[in-house]
């Protein structure tokens, strides 16, 4: 039984390792897949490989239920597009739906949860007026959480729809306002993308397709929002849906992984990146990553990042960028901190992350009043 989630790694920077498994190492590369939220992209990598039977019926529904997920997340996406149809700023796709929505390799396979979006900071008033109107409605009914979220978070409290029970994140900017590292909002905002009308159309399609799949499934959407789609199959995005350039989505993703939580779901995230890095690498591209990289105060994070795609999954990365840093053993020792029935081991270092996640978070007094209120609870 592996003693880590290196077999994982292995599996995925290399697909052709998995002809020498037997059943047992089979067993461990699907339970840490799935303890990983990667199982939808091992089944994307592994679809030309010869398999036993039993594992290619297992990762056969797995790229089923990764499909699903990137349709719902489209048509999620544009019922999001039609409740703020009224707000004239931009509305910036992020993470798992931004980049099935471009079309990038990141996206492939991907585990895809909530839905979420990056607006202004001064417009989060209007969105969120919209938003409700629309039926999305609040989770966290707690008034020390719903101000702690609105004084000191990225984010509005999440909200979900009262209907269709999905949850939508809306962002102002992409670290804590008590963060260490302060990114620049409002140049992500400014660089943003937006959605092509050809990868509209497609994604339209997509979202259509997808309400078909809910219904058939048993769950479908509301008949109004499905008819209006319906009727608009063939229109791209109307209302400016975007993306963040190239380099900011990098970013955005070390910024995730390395200077805000505690590296769960780690190896996801990392192979983001490495995907983000190979679909994005040209001769402009790495020193355009590097000043957006100064700019935002992520300098270190995105290095690593970058360091680590590398080493982990042999992501072709620039010389320059592969200087050797004394911590990143730890990193990986983290992020690979799995046994071979998906459970989570090497506990100090998983400790020792948790408590720096929180120290990236916020100031010792504040942290320290933050629990206390929330230990007394």
């Amino acid at each position: 039984m592996s003693r880590d989630a290196m077999l994982l790694v292995d599996a995925l920077r290399d697909p052709a390792i998995t002809r020498t498994l037997n059943a047992q190492g089979w067993s461990a590369l699907l339970s840490m897949a799935r303890a990983e939220q990667l199982i939808g992209t091992l089944a994307a990598r592994l679809i030309s490989e010869p398999l036993p039977p039993e594992i290619a019926e297992i990762l056969a529904e797995a790229r089923i239920n990764a499909d699903y997920q990137r349709r719902s997340a489209l048509w999620e996406a544009d019922c999001a597009r039609r409740a703020l149809a009224g707000y004239g700023g931009k509305v910036v796709l992020l993470k798992g739906t931004a980049y099935v929505a471009a079309g990038l390799k990141a996206g492939e396979g991907r585990h895809i949860g909530d839905l979420d979006i990056l607006v202004a900071r001064q417009d989060l008033p209007q969105v969120e007026a919209a938003l409700l109107a629309a039926g999305w409605e609040w989770v966290k009914p707690d008034p020390y959480d719903d101000a702690y979220y609105r004084d000191h978070m990225h984010e509005l409290p999440p909200l979900i729809h009262k209907e269709r029970d999905r949850m939508i994140d809306v962002h102002h900017t992409v670290l804590p306002l008590t963060a260490r590292r302060t990114p620049d909002a409002e140049a992500m905002l400014a660089d943003a993308r937006e959605i092509l009308p050809e990868t509209g159309r497609g994604t339209m399609r997509s979202m259509v397709e997808g309400g078909r799949g809910l219904a058939q499934s048993g769950a479908p959407p509301p008949s109004s929002a499905f008819a209006i789609a319906m009727a608009d199959a063939t229109s791209p995005f109307r209302g400016g849906l975007r993306t963040l350039s190239p380099p900011d989505m990098v970013c955005h993703s070390a910024a995730h992984l390395f200077a805000d939580g505690d590296l769960a779901g780690g190896l996801r995230n990392l192979w983001d990146i490495h995907c983000l890095l190979g679909g994005f690498a040209s001769e402009d591209f790495w020193p355009q990553l590097r000043k957006r990289a100064a700019l935002h105060q992520l300098s270190e994070p995105v290095a690593r990042a970058v360091r680590l795609a590398h080493q982990l999954y042999g992501t072709q990365v620039p010389k320059d960028w592969l200087c050797w840093h004394r911590q990143d053993r730890w990193y990986v020792a983290r992020m690979t901190a799995r046994d071979g029935w998906g459970r989570p081991t090497r506990a100090f270092i998983r400790l020792i992350f948790y408590i720096r996640s929180h120290w990236l978070r916020m100031p010792p007094l504040m942290l320290a009043r933050h629990l206390w209120v929330k230990w007394k609870k």
